[in-house]
């Protein structure tokens, strides 16, 4: 019996499998090792696992997170450690080796997370032999929900939506300009708020300026990230929300560079299950 976790910024899915079968599944808020102390993870995972329903034959404990870089992810492992104990085998690496598991297994690829977050890497089958560095929110990131999100509010704040949409958004939401400069600039996690807007965007994706507003930024994500690695294959593949929810906008940039997108996934999970199966 194994449990297989992939956490991103917002939200960390944990599925319990026995040969093959899914025993439980469910999700908790997102686990990063770069806001987040070892005391905080602790909690989080000690309650994520009891409700989850590990027993004493747990044989190991597989967990794919954001901020899990080699600096960061033995907080992650002793956290798991201490919960599970000395005889369950743990393994913590990034969400972008587990995107890159998930989607290409054993095979070559370039594997493209589009969430709250953006990330890319050259896999070679077995680990990442380049990645050009996401570079968060506010320096990089480009098509992910948190950045779609900014550039967005900031828009839209600045009039050049019209007012219908604007006010539209402010009624719908709930929110003032002050309360959002506040989620922002004040309050934490404001990567997670700004991804938080993406329902909204998609829904009025037939506005003319905010469909363009998207198809620039995956052009930006194309072109500052995917078209720098050494080859394009066309075994280029995608997983994560906004991927997945905008991938009409996301196909049509890629074809405009001569890009196949080979599979576009909502979800890594599946794909991880299937690669601790049988690899």
């Amino acid at each position: 019996m194994i449990v297989i976790a992939d956490s991103g910024s917002t939200k960390t899915e944990w599925c319990l499998v026995d040969n093959d079968i899914i025993i439980n599944r469910i999700t908790s808020k997102g686990i990063n090792p770069y806001f987040e102390s070892k005391e905080e993870i602790s909690t989080e995972i000690k309650s994520v696992l009891s409700k989850i329903g590990i027993s004493n034959n747990l044989s190991a404990l597989y967990f794919y997170g954001a901020g899990c870089t080699p600096e960061k992810k033995d907080i992650v492992k002793d956290s798991i450690s201490d919960i599970v104990g000395s005889n369950t085998f743990i393994e913590v690496n990034s969400d972008l080796l587990g995107a890159a598991r998930a989607l290409f297994g054993r095979e070559r690829g370039i594997a493209c997370i589009l969430g709250t977050g953006s990330n890319s890497c050259s896999y070679n089958g077995e680990f990442i032999e380049k990645n050009i560095s996401p570079l968060g929110f506010i320096l990089g990131d480009e098509g992910s929900g948190a950045v779609i999100g900014r550039l967005f509010i900031g828009a839209l704040l600045k009039n050049q939506f019209g007012e219908e949409l604007k006010s539209k958004f402010l009624s719908e939401t709930n929110l003032t300009q002050e309360e959002i400069i506040d989620r922002v600039y004040r309050k934490p996690f404001p990567n997670r708020f700004l991804a938080s807007l993406s329902p909204f965007i998609l829904r009025n994706i037939s506005n003319e300026k905010v469909y363009s507003l998207i198809l620039n930024c995956f052009k930006d994500f194309f072109t500052r990230n995917i078209m720098q690695y050494d080859y394009l294959n066309n075994n280029v593949a995608f997983i994560g929300s906004v991927a997945y929810y905008y991938k009409n906008i996301l196909s049509e940039v890629a074809q405009t560079l001569n890009i196949t997108i080979s599979k576009i996934e909502v979800s890594p999970i599946d794909g991880l299950i299937k690669y601790h199966s049988y690899f």
